[in-house]
């Protein structure tokens, strides 16, 4: 363990504890995505889902996307691959896969090698799951 460690009874520890914030989190998020990826697949999006899965943080986008719900205000209509064309770089920020599991690997480099920068690597995958969440909070629901 690095130079984040404290007093030696703690070494360590405040590393550990956000490395396991940040693959708890991505954990988290990949479960969300995965979900909504399988509301989207089986045509029962919602406004939720697509919202979050493209980044969008207003109604209106959503309709301007996808266009206007069915009576059950569903889109099912709405494929996968309509959405990832559709997608904001803040639809990559709160549910690309590829980002979580960046941000797994950088916590888990972290806590097994020792380099000066791996301190900076989980500050960075802990500050991209903070922002993710973030703006995942301010998704029409």
């Amino acid at each position: 363990m690095g130079p984040m460690g404290g007093y030696p009874p703690y070494a360590g520890f405040t590393e550990f504890a956000v490395a396991l914030g940040v693959i708890l989190s991505a954990i988290v998020s990949l479960l969300g995505t995965s979900a909504r990826k399988r509301t989207i697949a089986m045509g029962e999006a919602k406004l939720a889902d697509l919202a979050e899965m493209a980044g969008m943080l207003k109604p209106k986008d959503v309709l301007t996307a996808f266009g206007p719900p069915d009576m059950s205000r569903t889109w099912p209509g709405v494929t996968l691959l309509d959405v990832r064309k559709a997608r904001t770089p803040l639809g990559w920020l709160m549910s690309s896969d590829l980002i979580d599991y960046a941000c797994i690997l950088g916590a888990v480099a972290a806590l097994y090698f020792e380099h000066r920068l791996m301190p900076l690597a989980l500050m960075a995958a802990l500050g991209v799951q903070i922002a993710g969440w973030a703006v995942s909070a301010r998704v029409p629901k």
